[in-house]
């Protein structure tokens, strides 16, 4: 092990008291670039700026996340700090680098399978859980609105013969949203079975709350979802009517739909809110072409 590295360790010990995992990986990101900067014929307490960055640049080569390489720079900093105040140094090459700053997360999404999976077990929900799940699911799927306003939708927005709905989203916009004839055939199911013996037609809201004056929660919609998340097999918490929103989004992008209509249709103000869809395709897209190109994994 280099001497300085050791130094440095001992130091991280016996001032800090920093525990042994602590100690083993701090080790383990100082050797790594030890021996980067060995392949180029310089030391440890040689290193300059220019080698530093070099180094964090093969960390990304390498497809490390910008949170791994920052803890790499960050043990890279502490060490060339304390060789500062060891009078090893008369610098420290890594004051002037900033942090590698982690990427937006892209949205989750669910595939096809997982979401006629999930109205599978939804439909299998007992009751009138059952009919509300699946006509959440459907509205959900099939036209990508926010959680508020699937919730915020009363009954007359379902109009027989109409395959669209009027929709009031943020800042009191309103947009038209196309339907699907599974959708509406839920919805018009869910009405029904709020309909009473008298034929007294429903309230307010398409989705009613445990008190009818009022429309149903998010958490309660959410509880729904996981209850049928579960019922099919798949993750709870990758459910949920975000996610919905963003599987919507994403499978009609990948088949097709130019930019500007998907963001007609999820009611962004701004078209680089719609983007993030593009690099969320573009990386399947990189990801297959790895799978299945036959060059794909050639060495140059």
């Amino acid at each position: 092990m280099d001497r300085h590295i050791e130094a440095f360790l001992e130091m991280l010990a016996a001032e800090r008291d920093a525990a042994a995992n602590t100690r083993d990986a701090y080790r383990a990101d100082l050797e790594d670039f030890a021996a980067f900067a060995a392949g180029y014929g310089i030391s440890l307490s040689a290193a300059e700026p220019a080698l530093l960055r070099a180094y964090l640049g093969s960390l990304r080569a390498r497809g490390l996340a910008a949170r791994s390489q920052a803890r790499h720079l960050s043990a890279l900093r502490q060490f060339y700090r304390f060789l500062l105040r060891e009078g090893v140094r008369e610098d420290d090459p890594s004051a002037g680098l900033d942090s590698p700053r982690p990427g937006k997360p892209l949205p989750k999404f669910l595939t096809p399978a997982e979401i006629i999976a999930l109205l599978d077990a939804a439909g299998r929900l007992p009751g009138r859980s059952g009919a509300t799940a699946v006509a959440a699911l459907e509205l959900l799927y099939a036209t990508g609105l926010r959680v508020s306003e699937l919730l915020a939708l009363s009954p007359s927005a379902i109009t027989a013969g109409e395959a669209a709905i009027l929709v009031r989203g943020k800042g009191g916009k309103e947009r038209l949203v196309p339907l699907s004839p599974a959708a509406v055939a839920a919805a018009e199911r869910l009405l029904a079975g709020q309909e009473t013996p008298a034929g007294r037609k429903p309230g307010r809201w398409l989705f009613p709350g445990r008190d009818p004056r009022r429309p149903m929660t998010r958490q309660g919609l959410a509880l729904l979802l996981k209850q049928a998340a579960l019922s099919a097999g798949l993750d709870p918490v990758a459910v949920s009517p975000h996610v919905l929103r963003h599987s919507f989004a994403t499978h009609l992008l990948a088949n097709g739909a130019d930019l500007r209509s998907l963001q007609t249709l999820l009611g962004h103000s701004a078209i680089a809110t719609t983007e993030i869809y593009t690099h969320l395709t573009t990386e399947r897209l990189q990801a297959a072409v790895a799978r299945h190109h036959p060059l794909a994994r050639r060495r140059t």
